[in-house]
């Protein structure tokens, strides 16, 4: 009978020895994942601000700033503003994380190249390359330069720019034209008429246009009133289904 209730007693040791084991280990579990929890912060957002305010913006989140090496170029982006990071605004990460970031150089810088002398379809197509844009073409007619060559750009060559403006020259001498109003005749049949009288005409394009036929000129190029010779290029841009 003394041995059963030994037995006993200490059975009942084990198990509240056990207990207080388990009770230890639910506690230490829950407090690990607190503590771990509590040193999580939320990344604020850092794009569109300088280096000088991220870096004030993360050290109050406990979080460290690091610039990465370059600039990355961004039209919309002013030079000097942040444009990106890693992690991203948001995420819950640990204190003393770095978090990286890449700073804008502003727009690319586009320089006019010097367009004299060329072509006018080469000019074009430095432009193009350059990103620049074609904003119009002013004309005259000289014996002084090649036809077809341009004369002269707005903005001057090696100037900073979107837009250039060429001044070309057609060509002295010879029949000279009024450019007939083509807007509504059917684009096919009238770029024919002109080719048989010496111009290079030629539909270059097709938009959809509720409500017109299709073939029907829209835009046309050089407009009309403008003067023109055999030999110009007209180009035509008609309607579609």
């Amino acid at each position: 009978m003394a041995l059963k209730r030994r037995v006993l007693g200490a059975g009942k040791l084990v198990v509240l020895a056990g207990a207080l084991v388990l009770t230890y280990l639910l506690f230490a579990a829950v407090g690990m994942r607190v503590a771990l929890k509590t040193r999580e912060v939320v990344v604020p957002p850092l794009a569109g601000r300088t280096v000088n305010e991220a870096t004030a913006l993360l050290t109050v989140a406990g979080l460290n700033l690091k610039v990465e090496e370059g600039v990355r170029l961004d039209p919309k982006v002013p030079a000097g503003q942040i444009v990106t990071q890693e992690p991203a605004s948001g995420v819950r990460t640990r204190r003393e994380r770095g978090v990286r970031v890449w700073v804008s150089g502003g727009p690319r810088s586009m320089v006019v190249p010097a367009l004299g002398g060329e072509s006018e379809r080469t000019a074009q197509l430095r432009l193009e390359q350059e990103g620049l844009a074609l904003s119009g073409i002013a004309e005259i007619r000289s014996a002084d330069y090649p036809p077809g060559t341009v004369v002269a750009q707005f903005p001057a060559a090696k100037t900073t720019g979107g837009q250039v403006t060429l001044l070309v020259n057609r060509g002295a001498g010879g029949a000279r034209y009024v450019m007939p109003d083509l807007i509504g005749v059917n684009g096919q049949r009238a770029a024919d008429v002109l080719r048989e009288r010496g111009f290079r005409a030629t539909v270059v394009g097709e938009h959809p246009y509720p409500g017109v036929p299709p073939g029907i000129v829209l835009r046309q190029n050089p407009q009309a009133g403008f003067q023109i010779a055999p030999g110009d290029a007209i180009s035509l841009e008609v309607s579609r289904q």
